[in-house]
């Protein structure tokens, strides 16, 4: 096979976990690398699957929305104009 070298930029953190993630799979960061550009060559497609965990201020803030919610401290509006109009109405207050 003749084969030549792509040399990339990228953070350290992002190389590491990548070989990391490509040795749990019992893949080299190469092999992982090869099957991403021929599965680009084969569907004209990029495809990303993006596994996050909520951030422990995001968890805080759902938390903190649905006791709210339970409590009956929220806005509700029929359309967006009333919405705005509030929010004028608590900006001028400030």
């Amino acid at each position: 096979m003749n084969t030549t070298v792509i040399n990339i930029r990228t953070d350290a953190k992002l190389k590491s976990s990548a070989q990391k993630v490509a040795e749990n799979l019992g893949l080299s960061l190469s092999a992982l690398i090869n099957g991403f550009l021929k599965h680009l060559i084969k569907t004209k497609k990029i495809t990303f699957s993006v596994k996050e965990e909520p951030s422990d201020y995001l968890i805080k803030s759902i938390k903190e929305a649905e006791e709210d919610w339970k409590k009956g401290n929220y806005y509700s509006f029929k359309n967006p104009k009333d919405a705005l109009k509030f929010l004028d109405k608590i900006n001028k207050k400030k």
